[in-house]
């Protein structure tokens, strides 16, 4: 599996750990305001982190560690440190 289809596994994984209707909330917002999905949050991690923000703010470290939990044997490739560097940011 490439870098992107690993985010995005990472993202559904967490989200819907950290709660059932989570990943539907965030697809959705991230369709509503960036014409964008899950998908295209490892090309645009500030529209993931907006998202998180926006709608868990106080959960957004929750998710935040899972998907790096998620993502940490992967941690090594330059877009995968890129995209939680981002996010983490």
């Amino acid at each position: 599996m490439n870098e992107k289809g690993l985010v995005r596994m990472a993202i559904d994984d967490a989200l819907l750990e950290f709660d059932k209707s989570a990943l539907e909330r965030v697809v959705s917002r991230l369709h509503d305001d960036y014409k964008c999905g899950i998908q295209d949050c490892h090309e645009n991690p500030e529209y993931l982190k907006k998202v998180l923000k926006d709608l868990y703010d106080n959960s957004y470290d929750i998710i935040l560690d899972s998907i790096k939990k998620k993502l940490e044997k992967h941690a090594s490739s330059k877009s995968i440190e890129k995209f939680l560097t981002a996010i983490s940011s």
